[in-house]
């Protein structure tokens, strides 16, 4: 399979008040597992559920409760790391990392610091046709997830819900090669865009399921370099971590505003504090939350209860057997087997189900057509009224027909998006609609020659302004199919109003 070539943008610049800055970002993204149950526990992970009623003992740390790993979990989070070229350790270990809060019951969390299942890997991010960023992927660990504290339900006393309590998380954690608020959130889109091609999570931002941390620090112009040169990060600024963020346009403005703070800070004579703030989108602002814990105060040290995973070469393999064809694979084949734009081949690969429908459009049609009619009509059409590919009712069936009565000259183009219309209002059968309401084209050349030679004897100006300007011979094309109510050939109208204006 043919690749796309790609050249890598430059970094962003930030002009300062002394001088010129560069941004370094690196993101900790937290993507719920699709599972059933839980990681420890057969719990449901059912979303939306009552509060409180999705726990088992395990969730809620009851004396005693033992937890038992969920092998589909640890295949998700193996899936994972194929579909991201990174190496896949056949030893990990889960660690017990400790502190309090309301919502986490055991007092600690069950996590993979120093033995992740998933080691270093890389995505593309795409920037625009024929430009990308490959951001290095350092790891990928299993945790488990903690419960949520609902501080709204009261003025004195806040409430705790455990039904997230115990659900599989797969933190991936890149290095730090995003160099802009747009490569970020565009490096959140592609890996979401990734994780669902593979089933391991359904991206879900506003449920939760996908939610991102963000670090951020500024440096001088070259400093970035030396860093890739040596791997000494001390080249580069202090970072502030931004937690949790939910949204693609959060995380643009969070880190806009949160670089120009810093580079406010170093000019003012300053020193940025490592620190973790968090995101205020109505007031457009960073905030602190707490200073930077290092990872020894979480008093990290292997699960007693758990046994580490080893895992065997056949278990891999046969997962990477079975995964399916990927972002970058499918956008590189539609460019090359269907003769279209990247940009086209983008915007049908963008979700599994809209690449799926146009293939099936496509089959044995030409793909260009199909291409424009899924993106421009069908598409267009849903954006407007806010549906997605699975709300179509229009299906893939009915849209190819549409294509195949034009391509045989029994309907014009414009003609084809009336019989577009009435499928999306009323359905049906796009041959039975041309038939049954006499919207075939007419191709008799009798019929569209009279409907010609009406139309020049009516405008005697409009012919002689045709002879002394050609282009004026579309203005008579446009009259010949008013008066034939679209139906009359276009191709045909235009030679035969040439021909009778003496412009042939």
């Amino acid at each position: 399979m043919a690749e796309l070539a790609y050249t890598e943008p430059d970094p962003k610049i930030i002009p300062g008040a002394k001088g010129d800055w560069e941004l370094v970002i690196g993101m900790e993204v937290h993507a719920q597992v699709t599972s059933n149950s839980k990681l420890f526990s057969g719990a449901s992970t059912t979303f939306g559920a009552e509060p409180n009623t999705n726990v088992s003992l395990v969730d809620a740390a009851m004396p005693g409760m033992l937890p038992v790993v969920n092998e589909y979990c640890v295949a998700q989070a193996v899936r994972t790391g194929l579909g991201l070229n990174a190496k896949i350790n056949l030893f990990s270990r889960f660690d017990r990392k400790n502190y309090f809060y309301p919502d986490l019951p055991q007092g600690y969390q069950i996590s993979q610091l120093y033995h992740p299942i998933v080691g270093e890997g890389e995505i593309l991010v795409d920037l625009g046709p024929g430009v990308a960023r490959k951001v290095r992927v350092e790891r990928i660990h299993l945790e488990q997830d903690a419960g949520k504290s609902v501080h709204d339900l009261d003025p004195n006393l806040s409430y705790v819900d455990l039904n997230r309590s115990g659900v599989a998380l797969m933190e991936i954690v890149s290095r730090p090669d995003i160099r802009g608020p747009e490569e970020a959130a565009e490096y959140v889109r592609k890996l979401r865009q990734i994780l669902r091609y593979l089933g391991t999570c359904d991206g879900n931002m506003q449920e939760g399921s996908l939610r991102a941390d963000v670090n951020v620090s500024v440096c001088p112009p070259g400093a970035y370099e030396k860093y890739r040169a040596t791997g000494d990060f001390s080249h580069l600024g202090t970072r502030c971590e931004i937690k949790n963020m939910n949204s693609m346009r959060f995380i643009q403005a969070a880190i806009e505003f949160e670089a120009r703070r810093q580079i406010a800070i170093i000019e003012d004579g300053g020193a940025v504090e490592q620190e973790t703030r968090l995101y205020d989108p109505n007031r457009g602002e960073t905030r602190s939350m707490r200073s930077k814990e290092e990872a020894h105060d979480y008093r990290y040290f292997p699960d007693p209860d758990l046994l580490p995973l080893e895992l065997e070469h056949a278990y891999v393999e046969q997962i990477a057997a079975g995964l399916p064809e990927l972002p970058d694979a499918k956008k590189a084949r539609f460019v090359t087997d269907f003769g279209m734009t990247e940009y086209d081949a983008g915007v049908l690969t963008a979700e599994v189900a809209s690449a799926d429908y146009f293939e099936e459009v496509a089959r044995g049609r030409d793909g260009k057509t199909a291409a424009n009619w899924v993106i421009n009509e069908l598409f267009g059409r849903l954006n407007r009224e806010g549906h997605g590919i699975a709300d179509s009712p229009i299906d893939p069936g009915q849209l190819g027909g549409l294509i195949d009565l034009i391509a045989g000259g029994d309907i014009s183009g414009k003609i084809a998006k009336d019989v577009f219309e009435i499928l999306w209002a009323e359905g049906g059968d796009p041959a039975e609609i041309v038939e049954s309401r006499g919207l075939r084209q007419v191709t008799d050349t009798g019929a569209i020659e009279a409907a010609v030679d009406a139309v020049i004897a009516a405008n005697p100006a409009k012919v002689e302004q045709a002879k002394a300007k050609p282009s004026m011979a579309g203005w008579f094309v446009g009259q010949v199919m008013k008066a034939t109510g679209g139906k009359a050939a276009p191709q045909m109208v235009n030679q035969l109003v040439r021909a009778k204006l003496g412009l042939e």
